[in-house]
């Protein structure tokens, strides 16, 4: 769909992997103004991730404004919402739009959004790497770290950047039963596979293990109990 590739679609690999509905992944050179015009939305929730440029963005629950890069943008439709957003930067964007389903008690509700600024989004320094937390919860060395954001769901997402030449292991919650990685810059073995630009879903219980090579790579990763 010419800068965003559909790595995950609701009538395909979003009914395996629910919550995780509906993800895409934009990679482009764009110019100020590139976007989206207003759009409905309803019994769904969407979080956009842009690490690399100023988003502009409006709502009809009255929000608008511009969230600097690398913050978070989650917008609650509830019953219905409409919103619009555009890239504000001349260069290359890179980023992520995840569609989350919400429970019935949520999903019919008053319409919402929460803006975190980068500052606000965590992240977890470790050897050799760096996460940054969107969406619900990591216990990284004995410290349970929480996304400001309540998704209404047991899921965890979130991107791992690791240096040349290092690996991390993530502990899936044992709650979890779908889990699935992207390496969306450099190369890396995920589970022992070697991945690039290719979305893998990754089956079984116990550890994930991510392993860089000679050069840095950042890998989005998603684990959650299934919706």
């Amino acid at each position: 769909h010419g800068p965003i590739t559909r790595l995950i679609d609701p009538s395909e690999l979003g009914e395996k992997l629910k919550p995780f509905l509906f993800l895409d992944f934009f990679n482009a050179h764009v110019k100020p103004g590139f976007g989206f015009g207003m759009h409905p939305h309803s019994g769904i929730a969407t979080l956009t991730w842009q690490p690399s440029c100023d988003v502009r963005y409006q709502d009809t629950t009255g929000e608008n404004g511009v969230l600097k890069a690398g913050g978070l943008e989650w917008m609650n439709a509830g019953g219905g919402a409409w919103h619009q957003g555009s890239l504000d930067t001349d260069g290359l964007a890179t980023g992520f739009q995840l569609w989350v389903p919400m429970p019935p008690t949520i999903e019919d509700g008053e319409s919402f959004g929460q803006y975190i600024e980068p500052g606000d989004v965590p992240k977890i320094t470790i050897e050799g790497a760096t996460l940054t937390l969107m969406l619900g919860q990591l216990l990284v060395n004995s410290k349970l770290w929480s996304s400001p954001i309540d998704s209404h769901q047991e899921m965890s997402y979130f991107v791992l950047d690791l240096i040349a030449h290092s690996e991390w292991n993530y502990a899936v919650p044992p709650d979890h039963d779908v889990a699935w990685a992207f390496v969306f810059e450099g190369d890396a073995l995920v589970a022992n596979t070697k991945s690039s630009r290719e979305l893998l879903v990754i089956e079984g219980e116990g550890h994930i293990s991510f392993t860089s090579n000679s050069v840095a790579a950042r890998i989005l990763i998603g684990s959650a109990r299934k919706h």
